[in-house]
């Protein structure tokens, strides 16, 4: 492997030791507050997960400097390795019995991280091109990841048709994104 995809191979397996150290803050501030696992899934974990993937392109950002343009494909690698691994230690702790509901929330839980990955990349490409935007910026941005994945997570709790809408909502959010990158007029948007 060489260049870029040694590059993006690195950022994945970042996203899957960021997903590990996130099972583990959330797991500790759980425990710190003491709550069950349906509060902790609300309100800790997202806050815990969407964090820790923030912080390795951060980091990435501000020793290494990249090109903004480089920005969202890191960002989108480190949600992948993260969605990756989440799904694959969510397959070993449930098992395999019921393979229609694990390729549902597989993919629905991939879309989430995937989508979380393009807002921040995109974002942090675009807040850090202006200095005084930075720091507002990235917590807006964080914000708005905590608040997506915090919805979804508050959906999928629920019984009935909230739990669909909330498998759907990702890869719905996806889509919208797509389609307006396809039906809007094409802007020339330079990262100088």
């Amino acid at each position: 492997m060489k260049g870029r995809v040694r590059r993006y191979a690195l950022f994945l397996t970042v996203g899957m030791a960021v997903c590990l150290l996130s099972a583990y803050v959330s797991s500790f501030f759980m425990g710190q507050y003491g709550v069950d696992g349906t509060v902790a899934a609300i309100e800790i974990t997202p806050v815990c997960e969407e964090v820790m993937k923030l912080l390795p392109l951060l980091f990435f950002y501000l020793i290494f400097e990249p090109e903004p343009k480089e920005m969202p494909a890191a960002a989108i690698a480190i949600a992948v390795g993260f969605a990756t691994f989440e799904n694959v230690c969510y397959l070993t702790e449930n098992g395999a019995a019921n393979f229609n509901f694990l390729l549902i929330r597989g993919i629905s839980a991939g879309a989430l991280h995937i989508l979380c990955g393009v807002l921040s990349g995109f974002g942090v490409s675009h807040v850090f091109r202006c200095r005084w935007l930075a720091v507002t910026g990235t917590v807006g941005i964080l914000g708005a990841c905590i608040g997506f994945h915090a919805i979804y997570n508050l959906l999928i709790t629920a019984e009935g048709a909230w739990k669909t809408a909330g498998y759907l909502f990702p890869s719905l959010l996806l889509l919208c994104l797509y389609a307006a990158k396809q039906l809007l007029p094409r802007q020339n948007i330079s990262f100088e």
